[in-house]
């Protein structure tokens, strides 16, 4: 999982906080119910470190980039 800006201007800020967490989902996870997995790709979410989601995962997308591309388009 890596974190990134949903406004990439507010990276500079040395007191903003990246908001944004991408991840790469295989749709093999055993501890979830199979109506419940999450098809194959990258999935995006609006998080603060050390903060639980705000909110359902977005996806899926082919490639990290596309998903970040996603999340920064919304802003």
């Amino acid at each position: 999982m890596s974190q990134f800006y949903s406004d990439p201007f507010r990276e500079p800020d040395p007191y903003a906080l990246p908001d944004c967490e991408v991840w790469y989902e295989d749709g093999c996870n055993p501890d979830v119910d199979d109506d419940q997995q999450l098809e194959p790709g990258f999935y995006y979410w609006s998080c603060f470190p050390g903060c639980l989601p705000d909110g359902e995962p977005i996806g899926p997308f082919a490639t990290e980039q596309e998903a970040i591309g996603d999340a920064q388009e919304e802003n």
